[in-house]
């Protein structure tokens, strides 16, 4: 009788510093399923995935494929027995071609030469078994996101993987590239392929997935067959508790303007064209607009962080200029970037130096010398508001959850107690208990009388959270409607006027 289950994982535990991040967790899964792996931020689907993976050592528990038990002691190992792993952020060689980031380490020989002949003809075999039209020749950084991931998935197959883990893969993606993304799922499941899929998308899960395994806190709560569940389901078993909305109330109240955005232009491309907003105290001013929309390129000009052609920004009347990011800063403005891991954290430094580092001119006495306790009282205060999931303010930023690196990097601008917060896709990565906790503290900032422009592309969340949203299509400002007379569908017929 053939095994019910492609791969087991039974009774895994794992500590770090003493503390136990994973304790007792199992997983089983099918032959030619997509298995959903979900939790909040922190609950350890990662670590799990890095224990199957050879990247950590378990404490305790066992792995079978295949009904034979294993243990890989590193990725190599776990690659060349069936099991890969594409990363949430890919570790890619981007000067080199496609074909040599498939077969870099392990290219085809013919007597003491490379055998490109070979190397192109594989290549080309594996991308028709997923489908994918790519030109093997041409250079990665050429690709968008989406094509890279396929890269990596040919890649993985091309070491004849029966399992591929999907950390993520859709945090960066148009829904188009999704779609091609579950083509390629769909596929391998045809093959006999199996799929762990990690995602904080409910609408994702539904659509795509066989059976859903949760974790929470470290713990197996359960595993179902995704056409049982139902997004309240999923939500009360991730968080322990029921999420009767979305979003939390709002009681904010809107004054005065402070901020005047005057005919704004970037100097070099991508270009932002002529946008004029204004952002109120007290208010949450949402931007919106479709991928390559310039949305980014707004508020990284309004920051200082992008070099202006023209325009002109007024803070209560004053003019300012916001050169550069320094002066903004002084002038009252924060930033929380897009890309967290690239432009937000220092991953190889503690959570204290990156709760602090904005602020360290504060923690300098008259002679230069930093004041060590103030910013240790600093970062564990933050970490207490923010709620850092965290055994110490000396562990590595990097091995924290993306919800609680996200959460250090808004705790390290809150030191500087900002008046003007821009946030650009704060909650991307982040599951929905961790989500809420961010939208309940932005409404916390902008009932005491801060004001947050906020970028994002879910229009669910800009719908639930914002007061107004100014529609960004193709560096034009298309309208600023008022968030409670709008819809989707008139938020995205604005975001394609100018296409």
């Amino acid at each position: 009788m053939a095994e019910e289950f492609l791969l087991k994982i039974s009774n895994l535990s794992k500590s770090f510093s003493g503390v136990k991040v994973l304790d007792s967790v199992h997983l089983n899964v099918r032959a030619g399923s997509v298995h959903a792996l979900m939790g909040e931020n922190g609950a350890g689907k990662s670590t799990l995935m890095k224990c199957l993976f050879g990247i950590y050592k378990q404490d305790e528990g066992e792995f079978y494929l295949d009904g034979k038990s294993f243990n890989f002691t590193d990725p190599k190992h776990a690659l060349e027995d069936g099991v890969s792993m594409v990363h949430q952020e890919l570790n890619q060689v981007l000067q080199r071609t496609v074909l040599d980031n498939i077969w870099l380490g392990r290219y085809p020989k013919k007597g003491l030469f490379v055998d490109e002949k070979k190397m192109l003809h594989d290549t080309i075999e594996l991308f028709n078994k997923i489908n994918v039209q790519l030109d093997p020749t041409k250079k990665l950084s050429t690709l968008s996101v989406s094509q890279r991931q396929m890269v990596e998935i040919a890649k993985a197959i091309s070491y004849n993987a029966k399992v591929i883990v999907l950390d993520e893969p859709t945090s960066s993606l148009t829904e188009n590239e999704v779609n091609k993304l579950f083509e390629i799922m769909r596929t391998l499941r045809t093959q006999g392929i199996s799929t762990i899929y990690i995602s904080h998308k409910m609408e994702e899960i539904f659509e795509i997935s066989d059976e859903v395994t949760i974790l929470r806190d470290g713990k197996y709560i359960g595993t179902k067959f995704t056409k049982d569940l139902t997004m309240d389901s999923i939500i009360n078993m991730m968080v322990g508790r029921n999420l009767e909305n979305r979003f939390p109330p709002k009681n904010n109240t809107i004054g005065e303007v402070v901020l005047e955005v005057n005919n704004l232009s970037t100097l070099y491309p991508p270009k932002v064209n002529n946008v004029s907003l204004t952002l109120r105290k007290g208010e949450i001013l949402g931007v919106s607009g479709l991928v390559g929309s310039r949305r980014t390129e707004l508020v990284e000009a309004i920051f200082g962080a992008r070099t202006r052609e023209s325009g002109e920004i007024f803070l209560r009347g004053k003019q300012i200029k916001n050169n550069n990011t320094v002066e903004a800063i002084n002038n009252g403005f924060a930033l929380i970037t897009e890309e967290r891991r690239e432009t937000g954290i220092y991953p190889v430094a503690d959570i204290k130096f990156n709760a602090t580092v904005a602020n360290v001119h504060n923690y300098t006495n008259i002679f230069g010398l930093l004041n060590e306790k103030r910013m240790v009282d600093d970062t564990n205060l933050q970490i207490k508001n923010m709620r850092i999931k965290t055994p110490s303010q000396k562990e590595l930023i990097r091995s924290l959850s993306g919800g609680n690196q996200q959460k250090v990097i808004i705790g390290r601008w809150l030191l500087l107690n900002p008046d003007i917060l821009i946030m650009d896709e704060p909650t991307r990565g982040i599951d929905v208990g961790a989500k809420y906790e961010i939208y309940q503290l932005m409404l916390n900032l902008v009932e005491s009388g801060k004001s947050i422009i906020m970028v994002s592309s879910e229009m669910p969340e800009l719908l639930g959270i914002t007061d107004r949203i100014a529609v960004m299509s193709n560096g034009y400002l298309a309208d600023i409607v008022e968030t409670s007379k709008t819809s989707q569908e008139e938020l995205f017929r604005l975001a394609t006027v100018r296409l």
